[in-house]
Formats: C-alpha cells, sequence, structure tokens
C-alpha cells in the first residue's frame, strides 16, 4: 500500500510531466476500487498546477469525491480537511466552493411545483 502510494506520488511529482501523463494516471487511479490517499491527491493537485491545468484540477476533486461512493458524507470531508493547505497553497477551490455540486439549469420537478 504505502509502495503503491509511493509510486503514484513520485510519478505526479515528476518535474517534466505533461498534461496527457497527468490525465493518464488521474484516470487510472479512478479506475481503480479505491479513494486515492491525501498524499496522492496533493500530489495530482501540484501537477494540474505545473502544466497550468485548473480544469483538471477540479476535475480530478471531483472524480475523488465519485469515488467516495455512498460513504461520501464521510470520507469527502476527511480528504478536504487533509488537502485544504495544498488547495490554499495552489489557489485552487473545491467544486463546491464554485458551486459545481448545484444543478445550474435544472428545472423544478412538475410534482414539486404547486
Amino acid at each position: 500500500d504505502e509502495e503503491f502510494d509511493a509510486r503514484y506520488e513520485a510519478f505526479f511529482n515528476r518535474a517534466d510531466i505533461d498534461g496527457w501523463e497527468v490525465r493518464k494516471a488521474m484516470n487510472d487511479l479512478l479506475g481503480m476500487d479505491l479513494v486515492p490517499d491525501p498524499k496522492i491527491i496533493n500530489a495530482g493537485l501540484k501537477a494540474c498546477r505545473r502544466v497550468n491545468d485548473y480544469a483538471l484540477a477540479i476535475r480530478w476533486l471531483e472524480g475523488v469525491k465519485d469515488k467516495c461512493g455512498n460513504q461520501v458524507n464521510e470520507i469527502y470531508p476527511y480528504i478536504v480537511q487533509e488537502i485544504r493547505p495544498t488547495l490554499s497553497q495552489l489557489g485552487i477551490e473545491t467544486p463546491e466552493e464554485l458551486g459545481y455540486d448545484q444543478p445550474e439549469l435544472a428545472l423544478k420537478s412538475v410534482y414539486d411545483m404547486h
């Protein structure tokens, strides 16, 4: 487990990493049956900043939240708490802070209208 974390952390921390490699590693991680460790998430966020891709950082956070599954209310707040210093350092907001957790153009259900 520590070796797995160290491998991905080292991959994201490479100075010569490009946008395609960042996306590939994130896609591989999100395709696995696990929630990435906060130190891997931090390394991924820093890699996004190095390749100057803010949108990818937000998608990474959305993917991590999705991986929490039905335990999102327990796991995701812990993850955000652990990565908050990195988010502040890099100037990245969470999807919730950007309002992306609420649908923008959704219509009320006709069954809820009175």
